[in-house]
């Protein structure tokens, strides 16, 4: 390559240079008497004004370059549908919003009659089809799945300048997380040794969403509530008309960790803590959960967030070596779900309902034998579930309803038991703690619970918030690679995806993003 002259090169950063020096001699003067709080609000504007100019110098320079490269012989690039394009314009100019405001790109067009004009310098540039840069994408995209739209705009622009709204952010984040799907489709997990557990689990979440956002069958029960019928306020049950269920999945590895009953659960006033409560001392740890992936989505049915759940685990383990142990809190539509794929996938599954979920029941149990407030209540719980974890399940479900029985109990105040015994029947196949927590596997969907707080109720359950279809289901995407770790990989995935639509797929031998 034919190297330009360094002195003329360093012409066109004459507007940079002159407002650097019009800065240091600033500093050396007039700022002798501001406070330090003073001068970082200075710099922190004329800084990014510095920068801005700099930017802009340079694709100023890299015009000039291209223009000069047109002088001699060259290339005639040729579109997709293979027309030639002979014809240059130069002097084509864009905007461009960049994390350190407004810049104008100038560029050279390659022009045939009747087809869209062609900019191979946009190409080595790798510029968004549209006028915010990649970087200022990457930055709405950081800021909007945090907070609200709002708190994006204002963070956007307090170090980048007014170079966004909020309907923007909205259309950036989106844009943002197109690709999420195909970079975890191409992605290969690590390896783990065949007795690793492979665990999966999942569970649901409602968000509040617009009433065109809303499934067919909410959006109806929504229609026949009706209209809002306080004006500063909504009805009782009526935000229940409102919400979209998301579907969160994890899937994580574990070494198996063998514990006893007297690990999960302790009696009252043991020293060891309460009834449902890990306590110092000699408890054995459950399995640490290692290399977490998680997924959601509001848009998409929970039978296609559970498939991807178990593709991922295939991925993990596609030779089903390794023990698979799916954590679900019940449901019944869910077991089915589970079911369904493992057939798809010919693996066999080892469900364990959650026993927090399964201890509630038992609660509910309790306050029909005890009045409200009642010490004992905790302990009659522990004795319970203890029994359960010990592989008498049957035995529980004999005294519950021996007690039932024997306690005269009048039809309101047998509820709680009979919801329990309920459960725990309808439940019984998926209940084996007793050998669960004696091949170590884990039984509790503490993982998924916590995803579903910090993946959906932190950012789409804030206050005032209505959700769109895309929106949400962009934040969640987002917020999901975050949470797994992968977002350096996805964006670098994601600008790679973005040159081949944007720009490879516009010539007929394809434009590779240059190093």
């Amino acid at each position: 390559m034919t190297g330009y002259d360094t002195a003329a090169s360093a012409d066109f950063f004459a507007a940079s240079t002159t407002f650097f020096n019009g800065l240091v001699a600033d500093l050396s003067a007039d700022a002798a008497a501001m406070t330090h709080d003073q001068l970082e609000d200075l710099l922190q504007v004329r800084g990014r004004e510095l920068l801005r100019l700099l930017l802009q110098d340079h694709l100023d320079l890299r015009a000039v370059r291209e223009e000069r490269a047109l002088t001699g012989r060259r290339p005639v690039p040729a579109d997709a549908g293979g027309v030639a394009h002979r014809m240059i314009e130069t002097g084509h100019e864009r905007c461009l919003a960049s994390v350190v405001g407004p810049v104008t790109v100038r560029r050279a067009a390659f022009r045939a009659s009747g087809r869209a004009n062609l900019h191979p310098a946009d190409a080595r540039l790798n510029l968004p089809a549209g006028r915010h840069s990649h970087g200022l994408r990457k930055h709405a995209a950081l800021e909007a799945v945090r907070g609200s739209f709002d708190d994006a705009v204002t963070a956007i622009r307090r170090c980048c300048g007014k170079v966004v709204a909020k309907r923007q952010v909205e259309r950036l984040v989106i844009a943002a997380a197109r690709d999420v799907e195909a970079f975890y489709e191409a992605r290969v997990p690590l390896p783990c040794t065949a007795a690793t557990l492979l665990v999966i689990s999942c569970d649901g979440k409602g968000v509040p969403m617009r009433p065109e956002a809303l499934r067919p069958a909410t959006a109806r029960a929504a229609a026949v509530k009706g209209g809002n019928t306080y004006r500063t306020r909504l009805a009782g049950g009526e935000k229940s008309g409102r919400k979209r269920m998301a579907t969160v999945a994890a899937v994580y590895d574990a070494e198996p960790a063998m514990r006893r009953p007297h690990d999960v659960i302790t009696f009252p006033g043991s020293g060891s803590g309460s009834a449902t409560q890990n306590g110092p001392g000699r408890r054995r740890q459950g399995p640490k959960a290692t290399g977490k992936w998680l997924t959601a989505s509001v848009e998409r049915s929970a039978g296609d967030v559970i498939a991807d759940a178990f593709d991922q685990a295939a991925a993990r383990d596609p030779e089903h070596r390794r023990r698979w142990v799916v954590l679900v809190d019940g449901d019944r539509h869910q077991l089915d779900l589970v079911g369904s794929q493992a057939r798809r996938h010919q693996v066999d599954v080892h469900i364990v309902v959650d026993f927090i979920h399964l201890a509630e029941y038992v609660w509910k149990a309790a306050w029909s034998l005890h009045t409200p407030g009642d010490p004992a209540a905790e302990t009659w719980v522990a004795i319970q579930l203890l029994a359960i974890l010990s592989g008498r399940l049957e035995e529980t479900l004999t005294e519950l309803r021996r007690q039932a029985r024997t306690a005269g109990l009048n039809p309101e105040q047998r509820k709680g038991i009979q919801t329990c015994v309920k459960y725990l029947t309808a439940k019984r196949d998926h209940l084996d703690y007793a050998g669960a927590l004696a091949a170590g596997w884990p039984i509790a969907t503490g993982i998924v619970e916590g995803a579903c707080r910090h993946l959906v109720a932190d950012r789409l359950n804030i206050t005032g918030a209505r959700w769109g279809l895309d929106g949400a289901e962009a934040v969640l995407k987002l917020r999901a690679v975050i949470s797994n770790g992968h977002l350096e990989p996805y964006w670098a995935f994601h600008l790679q995806q973005e040159h081949h639509r944007v720009h490879q797929t516009r010539y007929q031998d394809g434009y590779q993003l240059a190093a």
